[in-house]
């Protein structure tokens, strides 16, 4: 599916934005709905994007990105 200026969309992109939608801040969860990590790739591409952008470090692990939507992918993420 083709969005903003024709860039396409993964299915797990998109899903992956859309469970910020309903968080306090637009966080983004670091697990998908069955319990896995959601993949560095998925995280990395929507930074790169400008649909996500890292919120805070996360001192117990980190390596992990802890991420919040930005208004870009809050926008992807509702259409």
């Amino acid at each position: 599916m083709a969005k903003e200026n024709d860039i396409k969309i993964s299915d797990k992109q998109l899903r992956w934005l859309q469970r910020g939608l309903d968080q306090a801040g637009g966080k983004l969860p670091l697990f998908d709905d069955k319990g896995r990590k959601v993949s560095d790739r998925t995280v990395k591409s929507c930074i790169e994007h400008g649909w996500a952008e890292p919120w805070f470090s996360n001192p117990l692990k980190p390596d992990w990105l802890i991420c919040k939507l930005t208004d870009t992918g809050r926008d992807i993420a509702q259409e």
